[in-house]
């Protein structure tokens, strides 16, 4: 116990002399078996979850995987109703699916899907029709197709091109903005219509740079709230992509804070390589903004595995959970979906499910 201790104090040291006190722990239901799917149908890494205005969820999984062991495709989007009944499949055998990373819904009920592995954004229309592409897939007959690679320096990002995308939201004036993501580590701006207009960011760690931008939302001002996951920080954006403020979750958490999976990270060292910092404590892995007109801000890290509840200027006014498989547990939220301040839908790579969580006012 007291090695876990010692641990737990290097950690938040590590992460920052300016640590915030304890938040309120949030109280919380989890509902059991939320989704309930057919006969024969499961679910694999749960990497989206999205909800539409009629209530019904949408999952984004990779299940239904085909292909060889490595580099098999891996992409799956369910939709329920409110009630949780299974309603259909959108866009089986698409031509985009690979390796889906993340579903929305915007306020005309369009369902949007990025997905890494082809490095392209999709979008449907309520009938679950594709309407809209962004990006290209490598061609299967190219001799150079493959998994990307990541030089360093990296390559120069190309317009309309994408290289492992992550995610996508939009402002009140239909303008869709993209993340993109693992390598160029910028966000893309197109209007309505699709034309690409703008898009910032590069990698590195200074501000307005990025270290794998994995999440995106937007505000009711259209300010735009980036996931800076390797960088362990939340940055804001204007539309125009002017930095506003950057946001940083320093809060204490309990010694015995055991991983979903691996050992616990070095911090420490983490800095000192100069390593990502996704592993770490208070690093943004989702980004989920609650409608208006009180809007307040859920993400999660992967260690301790908590989800914090943030007003939009970045103070903590709540955290709730812990890793582990059990309900009310999580292991690797990828992506939150957050209808109200007291719902929330909660999708888990390591295990392979959606929950959905009842907050205590």
């Amino acid at each position: 116990m007291k090695g876990r201790l010692i641990v737990a104090a290097l950690l938040l040291c590590s992460v920052g002399a300016n640590a915030q006190e304890s938040p309120p722990v949030i109280r919380f239901d989890s509902a059991p078996e939320p989704l309930k799917l057919p006969k024969d149908l499961y679910l694999g890494e749960v990497t989206g979850v999205a909800v539409n205005s009629k209530g019904h969820v949408f999952v984004l999984s990779r299940g239904n995987t085909s292909g060889p062991a490595y580099a098999a495709a891996a992409a799956q989007l369910l939709e329920f109703d409110r009630n949780g009944k299974f309603v259909r499949e959108i866009g089986k055998n698409l031509y985009a699916w690979s390796f889906g990373h993340s579903v929305r819904v915007d306020r005309e009920d369009n369902v949007w899907v990025t997905d890494k592995g082809s490095d392209m954004v999709i979008k449907f229309n309520p009938e679950g029709r594709v309407v809209m592409v962004f990006g290209r897939k490598q061609e299967a007959s190219d001799e150079h197709t493959g998994p990307l690679k990541h030089p360093k320096p990296p390559l120069p990002p190309e317009i309309g091109y994408f290289r492992q995308v992550t995610d996508v939201t939009w402002d009140s004036q239909g303008n869709t903005y993209i993340s993109d993501g693992y390598i160029n580590s910028r966000i893309a701006k197109v209007d309505k219509n699709g034309k690409w207009l703008k898009s910032w960011g590069e990698p590195g760690d200074k501000p307005g740079q990025f270290n794998t931008p994995h999440n995106i939302a937007a505000d009711a001002q259209g300010n735009i709230y980036v996931a800076d996951r390797g960088n362990r920080r939340i940055q804001v954006f204007d539309g125009e992509g002017n930095l506003l403020r950057v946001i940083k979750i320093d809060v204490p958490f309990d010694g015995d804070a055991q991983p979903a999976i691996g050992a616990i990270p070095d911090v420490v060292k983490l800095e000192a390589d100069g390593s990502p910092l996704t592993q770490t404590p208070g690093a943004p892995w989702t980004i989920c903004i609650t409608p208006g007109p009180h809007q307040v801000l859920y993400t999660s890290d992967s260690y301790p595995g908590r989800i914090y509840k943030l007003s939009l200027d970045g103070k903590i006014l709540g955290v709730l959970g812990e890793s582990g498989k059990q309900l009310k547990q999580f292991g690797w939220i990828h992506e939150i979906a957050c209808p109200s301040e007291i719902v929330l839908y909660v999708g888990e790579l390591l295990n392979w499910r959606v929950q959905k969580l009842i907050l205590h006012p």
